[in-house]
């Protein structure tokens, strides 16, 4: 057991280090740049856009805090204006599928991802996801009730600004370390006992379902429980002691960013008094229909180029 506690210690510590160079320093500037007139200048840029979705000109204001910031943002953002029922459901699945987009596309790039795939991805599903229910529902047009939402108390001059940054930044990886470090101790004692093998095994049929091997399912399971970027944080370890391939990384990517963290980022909609319901049924089955038709067409080319190989390997040489 010791030696169990070790290795997955150090595996931790090692996906730790690995992802919070990547989480500090963009934390750090896009907590800074919240207080600099950069994010008002993408706001006036995205509120002529706001009308094909069945949104108001203030709409982007919560679209641009969830996408630099988080979904805490977001949330606080929304609850400052009065929109309707349907308005902040529509902010709700935007904000679903797009949120955090600068820190978490940018760890999802560390497993061999581009990083502008992660974020086109999740740009696409969002603006697709809203013109769609803007199209489709005709209700939700009474105002929304919120529930109590804290907000913080913006820091005073350039020196609070930095120091906030700097704590938020820190505040990050120290999240981060409490969650990877024992995630990984964990899936180092399951690896050791062959447990890994026994659950890959029970969710072969999903992961066959969605075309990706079995070595990469607990991936996607830790990724839809807990978030994408502690999922990279395993298709880290994945990739370099699982053989995980190019196809399946990319195949658990388009699942995660679809659909992650489905408990929490759903139930922390619940204060604006829209039904969470139907969100998380709208990330589920958009994650697992893309999925499974990017992985039936990526595994049928797969197929011919063999067959290919096979037919032209047939002729004799001379």
């Amino acid at each position: 057991m010791p030696g169990v506690l070790k290795r997955g210690l150090q595996q931790g510590l090692k996906v730790t280090w690995t992802l919070g160079k990547v989480i500090f320093p963009v934390t750090l500037i896009v907590t800074i740049l919240r207080f600099t007139p950069v994010l008002q200048w993408v706001m006036e840029w995205i509120t002529p856009l706001m009308k094909w979705i069945g949104l108001p000109g203030e709409a982007a204001i919560p679209l641009v805090l969830g996408n630099f910031l988080n979904l805490y943002a977001g949330i606080a953002a929304i609850v400052s204006f009065d929109f309707t029922v349907k308005q902040v459901f529509i902010l709700a699945v935007m904000l679903s599928f797009s949120h955090n987009l600068l820190i978490e596309s940018t760890v999802a790039s560390k497993v061999g991802v581009k990083w502008w795939f992660v974020a086109g991805v999740r740009l696409s599903l969002a603006f697709g996801s809203a013109v769609m229910i803007n199209l489709l529902w005709d209700g939700g047009a009474e105002m929304a009730q919120y529930g109590i939402i804290s907000d913080q108390a913006d820091p005073e001059g350039y020196m609070g600004i930095a120091f906030l940054g700097v704590k938020t930044a820190i505040m990050s990886i120290v999240q981060l370390a409490a969650i990877v470090i024992p995630l990984m101790v964990g899936m180092q004692y399951l690896k050791e006992k062959n447990w890994l093998d026994l659950f890959s095994r029970w969710l072969a049929p999903f992961t066959r379902v969605l075309g990706v091997e079995r070595n990469a399912s607990m991936t996607l399971v830790a990724g839809l429980v807990i978030g994408l970027a502690y999922g990279a944080g395993l298709m880290l370890q994945a990739v370099e002691e699982d053989g995980v391939s190019r196809k399946d990384m990319y195949l658990s990517l388009i699942f995660l960013v679809s659909c992650h963290a489905v408990v929490e980022d759903t139930l922390i909609f619940i204060p604006l008094g829209i039904p969470v319901w139907p969100l998380l049924l709208i990330r589920l089955v958009t994650a697992i229909a893309l999925t499974a038709i990017v992985g039936f067409v990526w595994n049928r080319k797969i197929a011919k180029r063999k067959e290919t190989a096979s037919y032209d390997n047939s002729y004799p040489t001379v």
